[in-house]
């Protein structure tokens, strides 16, 4: 951990509501007029899509039917660690972009004069300088193995995670509509993620210091069969906090319309207000760490 350079690490996988996370953070480093180095967690695949593909070839041909992108084959955990850490101690480091689109590549290539694809790789860049924060958003932030520990070099972690049914409908309906992708071959790849998932995703949500779960208030029960996906006004958000020590729930309660509490340390936020509450709850929290890194 670092007071003069914080990292802030969200930790989440495919579709637990990234955008909503996106903005609400960009909402507090603009009131608090924060610069904040950020990083996007595809960019430290270790394979491109090409890459990935004859890999997964090879996985499935010497009899591993668990070859994805959750797992270390295929994530450069120990360059993620390298930069948590050189942040930390320096306020530097190198990023780089992976490429999803084909806006995504029309957009890097006018700004670097390359000629790039949708599924590679932009080339290692400084991050910008001086930068106040570092923001991670991805799948693999907290991630602890017996040659990385990536929580040592983070000051808050947060989590942002639906129930698994409601993730799957999300991954489901999304490849289906966007990738042309057919049912069998999307309940393939959930199974093929799912050691990873288990050893290496899940695991993380024991670090965070606050984890927002979505869960929805409709029937979830079979999600391969669901027409759609449950709304966030069809939902409840729980957020956790780690350790409630001088967490102020009364004042949330009363920022949050239609939250109380379920635990000791646990706020149910109403699923339509996610972002607000992301709001009330992690803007204090980093306008503190930046004071404290401003007079480290």
């Amino acid at each position: 951990m670092s007071k003069k350079h914080p990292v802030v690490v969200v930790t989440g996988s495919s579709g637990a509501g990234t955008t909503t996370v996106k903005r609400a953070f960009e909402h507090i480093f603009t009131r608090e007029q924060l610069t904040a180095a950020v990083i996007e967690g595809d960019s430290f695949h270790s394979l491109d899509r090409m890459e990935f593909k004859e890999a997964h070839k090879k996985a499935e041909a010497a009899g591993n039917h668990s070859f994805s992108h959750f797992g270390p084959e295929a994530n450069d955990f120990a360059a993620l660690e390298n930069l948590f850490k050189t942040y930390g101690e320096t306020g530097g480091g190198d990023r780089r972009y992976y490429i999803h689109s084909d806006e995504e590549a029309a957009e890097h290539n006018a700004k670097l004069g390359t000629s790039l694809k949708p599924g590679q790789f932009t080339p290692w860049k400084p991050l910008p300088t001086p930068t106040d924060i570092l923001f991670y958003e991805g799948l693999h932030g907290l991630v602890k193995t017996e040659t990385v520990d990536m929580p040592q070099y983070v000051d808050l972690a947060v989590g942002v995670v639906p129930v698994v049914n409601l993730e799957w409908i999300q991954k489901i309906h999304r490849d289906a509509a966007e990738r042309g992708y057919t049912a069998e071959a999307i309940v393939d790849t959930i199974l093929r993620r799912m050691p990873d998932y288990v050893n290496y995703v899940t695991p993380q949500f024991s670090r965070t210091d606050i984890n927002f779960q979505r869960v929805p208030l409709v029937d979830t029960s079979n999600p391969f069969i669901a027409r759609d996906i449950p709304t966030p006004d069809e939902s409840l958000v729980v957020v956790r906090f780690r350790n409630p020590k001088g967490v102020d729930f009364p004042y949330f309660l009363n920022m949050i319309p239609g939250s109380f509490m379920s635990r000791p340390n646990n706020l149910v936020v109403p699923g339509g207000k996610m972002g607000f509450a992301m709001e009330v709850i992690l803007g204090p929290i980093i306008e503190r760490m930046v004071e404290a890194s401003h007079k480290a």
